[in-house]
């Protein structure tokens, strides 16, 4: 296998595995604007998972509504992890 493509194949996993991680948190602030059961194992399983993604930003923020900052602290992180993630992809992808 050609250095390009092994390159090109771990700059895909890593974007993809950002695009996974922001998605589990961007289904968490949907799930929790939409006020789900909380009881339900989906709804905790994906909360117990943002929460731990989000462990350092999801308490950063301190706006009087809680909407705001559910969607600030799990936004970040998502951000977050998509902007490194596909920058790593990119400069994996340029080598």
């Amino acid at each position: 296998m050609s250095p390009d493509r092994s390159s090109g194949g771990v700059g895909s996993l890593v974007a993809g595995l950002a695009n996974v991680l922001a998605l589990v948190l961007a289904l968490w602030i949907a799930l929790d604007l939409l006020d789900a059961d909380r009881a339900n194992d989906f709804v905790r399983f994906v909360h117990d998972a943002a929460n731990w993604l989000a462990g350092w930003s999801r308490d950063l923020f301190t706006f009087d509504e809680r909407w705001a900052r559910v969607v600030a602290g799990y936004g970040l992180a998502a951000v977050v992890y998509l902007v490194i993630g596909h920058a790593i992809a990119n400069l994996g992808r340029r080598h």
